[in-house]
């Protein structure tokens, strides 16, 4: 044990945060997981805490081994991975998993384990090292949007053409933090402008297709009007039975909420371990509570910034700001639902909520942010990829 501390390396504020917020997480995810064990009725109060901690166990392992390997490891890896994870997408979708009526193609199980894993998580860090592999290799010269499109394009609207049908929140996510890689990384700005439009027009083909031929993607696309509609409409105060829970729930929790375990609406809300876990936690220990939260993920974005501005190469810089800002960007989506300045997304709270997937993948993603900012590994002498007018040293400038 001894030896693997001192093995650790790499930013130690983030190495803090992660782990006073894994540590956290504990508290709130036993008190919600009675949610599951006398209203749904599956497994026991223990249990779910357990397997919370060995998901929480296997992710440090995770981010252990993987902030051990050089940085420029990854550019390879991605290549290598970005099929697999297209592989990945298509058999998931292919299943045509159907929940309460809707299409919920999200998850595969995992044999052996009996543990299911959803693939849009991988796919998005995978393609984010990717997309910052293909924006170093060209930081040194202009390109034509034309050249770009097989190599950079193609790979980023087949993984969300593979995500949207059954996961539009991801997909979207993905799209957006793909363009602000993009933008940071140089790629030229009227272009950008051309794939929004792009991104646009094939979201509106789908909804319309989807429409019109509603068997080939169950309510899928009812479910994102009718969440849009709830969010837009304050007089439906049935159309979303979650949202009004969790306004419940964040009103009586005062500033200083009811006590750790003492929340009520926990018994109310469907996903209060998961989706809806930040209202739980306001209830149980005030606005303080979720102040306090919401510090520790900005201290964690302003730890990232440093790390990718510090670091020599810009396949560092990006990789970080790649990897990295989707964790934070979830973390205060889940929180605008909660407190209804989002519609529902579906989107959990990192490093809190319970689920494997969520948990390992944001592990990865923080390995590969340790693993940038180890100056003991790969090659930090390589000094041709610093551009004093890099956008990421104005990001950094302006936090």
């Amino acid at each position: 044990m001894l030896g693997v501390l001192r093995n650790i390396k790499g930013d130690k504020a983030i190495w803090g945060v992660v782990a006073l917020l894994a540590l956290f997480s504990f508290l709130p995810v036993y008190s919600a997981s009675s949610n599951l064990v006398y209203v749904v009725g599956k497994g026991t109060t223990m249990g779910h805490l357990v397997k919370h901690g060995l998901l929480l166990f296997l992710g440090f392992g995770i981010i252990y081994g993987v902030h051990r390997i050089p940085t420029h490891f990854f550019k390879g890896l991605s290549i290598i991975a970005m099929p697999i994870v297209l592989l990945l997408l298509i058999y998931t979708l292919a299943q045509g998993t159907i929940i309460d009526g809707a299409n919920a193609s999200r998850w595969i199980q995992l044999p052996l384990v009996g543990v299911t894993f959803q693939t849009s998580n991988l796919a998005a860090v995978v393609l984010m090292i990717y997309v910052a592999r293909y924006l170093t290799k060209i930081k040194d010269r202009s390109i034509t949007f034309k050249e770009s499109i097989l190599p950079l394009w193609l790979p980023v609207f087949l993984v969300l053409i593979l995500i949207l049908p059954a996961n539009f929140s991801t997909a979207a996510i993905i799209f957006f933090m793909v363009l602000v890689l993009c933008f940071l990384g140089g790629y030229p700005m009227k272009y950008l402008l051309g794939i929004v439009g792009t991104g646009l027009l094939c979201l509106t083909l789908f909804v319309l297709t989807a429409k019109a031929l509603p068997d080939l993607f169950p309510n899928r696309v009812d479910t994102w009007i009718s969440r849009v509609e709830s969010f837009w409409d304050p007089a439906d105060t049935e159309g979303d039975y979650q949202i009004e829970k969790a306004k419940i729930a964040i009103a009586s929790g005062g500033i200083v909420g009811k006590g750790a375990g003492k929340s009520i609406q926990k018994n109310f809300l469907p996903q209060s371990s998961s989706d809806f876990i930040y209202a739980i936690i306001i209830e149980e220990y005030g606005l303080a509570g979720g102040f306090a939260l919401m510090f520790f993920y900005l201290l964690l974005l302003f730890r990232i910034v440093v790390v990718a501005n510090g670091n020599n190469t810009v396949f560092g810089k990006l990789l970080v700001v790649g990897v990295g800002l989707p964790i934070v960007f979830q973390a205060f989506i889940n929180m605008a639902v909660a407190v209804e300045l989002f519609p529902v997304t579906g989107q959990t709270l990192p490093l809190i909520s319970s689920g494997g997937t969520s948990i390992w993948m944001t592990c990865l993603a923080i390995g590969i942010v340790l693993s940038a900012s180890n100056k003991e590994i790969g090659p930090e002498n390589e000094t041709s990829g610093t551009d004093e007018t890099n956008p990421l040293e104005v990001l950094s400038g302006q936090l």
